[in-house]
């Protein structure tokens, strides 16, 4: 029998049985056609690969992540998941769609379709994920239908505005459900809902939600999988008594790793969700369910049938591992082709200018002020109470907390506050909105930061402690069309040039992953105390996740879903 690739004497992961079974592995035509012990004496190959007792598993299928997360093109992502073994992914443009609506959806799929990672895109379903922030642009059910009726879309993105749903039965989030369950019965649907738990959790599910993704908790967890939800589980829900519980029950079926959100250094240092199936075994867990839960079990989930197995007809993406328990990578398989092999030489081309022109330009914001800094108050001169944003490492999540501030001459006296100002400007031309709050905790304690990549509006948002460093960053990013600035003492410590949409770059991975180390290593130097720096900054203006952010309406009450005032009497 002609086949085209032979590869003898391998360890083959079984996911039907999740175990390993000796033998050999036939490819046709970029598919799998025998997996057993017939080997030369059946087939002859176009090219035989002596597999010497080399672990075979599927390629790794992460079904829920940004792009825009990385801060890079879709080209270079599909580069850096190549060399981690993630041959298939589900991404949600979400940040791009803030930035340019349907157009941005659109665009990111088009950069998508020459990569040589399978991208299957999830429709953004919160744009704008309140109706407590001004966007560059919107998604409702015209744009929906349009996607679905053009587009490679495999489900509707992650669900954010979970107190809406539960609270709001005509909200526009609400609509949409109501319109995909109607128009679109088969069409998954990814949901978000942090903290939620007993009649709010089901009346969400109840809603037509079946999945989450977000911060897990051993009895939200239980919850979940108790009412049918799918569990996606990322890094920081991978604490010790979560994998112990998924370690010690039955759920394989009920939940996969994701990665989220992984910073570009990350991705290019340490991995992609290869690094959390390492993470999963070095946690107890074993290899053959931590594969699963990387391979099969989110293919199942996004119904992509023809992946995720070793097994006759099944698309051959597969990873070849000298190491089990490291998940050590030798070489990764695309239907059948060789794509990466870790003893090559390895060097990224790029293309530039590949985006529409106007994707260069969409910081509508002339350039700020000291006095853009002077938060103004019509009060009387006396002492106010000032709610305070409080940043704790660990977590994306921010608390509340009180200070006192005091108002003098029509302003308000920030600068005596041990607190730093956090400021946010619309940057789309749309309404000059601004908004301003104080902010503590494990956040820098001198200078400036600024960005643009600010989740999910994508407004400017700056931090500091004194106008002049503020006013510094702030013009920095401005003037480059976006990305991320920090600065101290009137100097700038680092900066990275996000240039497409104010989100993205299209300079190479390893290029981007040196700026990205630059940047968190200033933001550490002006004593920022936190896991991932760069995310916890920009998910203060991510009005869904709890419980104190802002975005350019004012700051935002997450668990009330309202616009809260900064000063109250004291």
């Amino acid at each position: 029998m002609q086949v085209d690739l032979l590869i003898r004497d391998v360890q083959v992961y079984n996911s039907y049985f999740k175990q390993f079974v000796p033998g050999n592995a036939a490819i046709l035509d970029g598919r799998f056609y025998y997996i057993g012990q017939r080997g030369t004496e059946t087939f002859e190959a176009g090219e035989i690969i002596e597999g010497k007792g080399r672990y075979m598993i599927p390629g790794l299928i992460d079904i829920h992540l940004h792009i825009e997360s990385t801060m890079v093109t879709p080209q270079t992502f599909s580069y850096g998941l190549i060399r981690n073994g993630v041959t298939t992914i589900v991404p949600e443009p979400h940040e791009m769609a803030n930035v340019f609506g349907l157009s941005g959806i659109k665009e990111m799929i088009r950069a998508s379709q020459d990569c040589v990672v399978d991208m299957f895109y999830a429709i953004p379903s919160s744009v704008p994920a309140t109706g407590m922030e001004t966007t560059g642009g919107a998604i409702d059910l015209e744009e929906i239908d349009e996607l679905l009726a053009s587009e490679r879309i495999i489900c509707l993105g992650e669900i954010m505005n979970y107190v809406d749903v539960i609270t709001d039965p005509d909200c526009k989030t609400n609509r949409i459900l109501r319109h995909i369950r109607q128009q679109y019965p088969e069409l998954i649907i990814e949901g978000h809902c942090p903290k939620l738990l007993d009649l709010e959790l089901q009346q969400f599910i109840y809603a037509g939600v079946d999945s989450d993704h977000t911060h897990q908790t051993v009895e939200g967890m239980k919850q979940r999988i108790a009412a049918g939800m799918f569990i996606e589980i990322q890094e920081k829900s991978m604490t010790d008594e979560v994998m112990q519980f998924l370690r010690e029950h039955d759920v394989s079926e009920h939940f996969c790793f994701v990665t989220d959100d992984v910073m570009t250094d990350s991705l290019y240092r340490r991995g992609h969700l290869n690094y959390l199936v390492a993470k999963a075994i070095g946690m107890g867990m074993s290899p053959e369910r931590a594969i699963y839960a990387a391979t099969f079990a989110p293919a199942r989930r996004m119904r992509l049938y023809d992946r995720g197995a070793i097994a006759p007809n099944k698309i051959a993406d597969f990873l070849l591992l000298s190491d089990l328990e490291n998940l050590s990578i030798e070489r990764v398989y695309k239907a059948g082709r060789l794509v990466y092999e870790q003893t090559a030489v390895d060097e990224q081309i790029v293309e530039r200018g590949t985006f529409p022109a106007h994707f260069y330009q969409s910081v509508q914001l002339p350039l700020l002020a000291e006095a853009d800094f002077t938060v103004k108050s019509e009060g009387d001169d006396q002492p106010y109470q000032a709610r305070v944003m409080m940043v704790k490492d660990g977590s994306t999540f921010t608390s509340e907390a009180w200070t006192e501030v005091m108002v003098q001459d029509g302003e308000v006296r920030w600068q005596e506050s041990p607190y730093a100002l956090i400021a946010t400007f619309e940057r789309y031309g749309k309404n000059g909105n601004r908004a301003y709050g104080l902010i503590g905790g494990d956040i820098l304690k001198r200078g400036a930061i600024a960005t643009t990549y600010s989740h999910d509006n994508h407004n400017l948002l700056v931090i500091g402690y004194n106008p002049q460093d503020m006013a510094l960053a702030a013009n920095q990013v401005i003037s480059q069309q976006g990305g991320f600035c920090a600065v101290e003492n009137g100097k700038v410590l680092a900066n990275l040039r996000l240039p497409v949409g104010g989100i993205l770059t299209e300079e190479p991975l390893a290029e981007t992953a040196k700026d990205v180390e630059a940047l968190r290593q200033a933001m550490e130097d002006l004593g920022y105390r936190h896991y991932n720096p760069i995310m916890s900054v920009s998910t203060l203006s991510l009005p869904v996740s709890p419980a104190l952010k802002i975005t350019d309406l004012g700051l935002i009450d997450v668990n009330q879903g309202k616009v809260v005032p900064f000063l109250t009497r004291a």
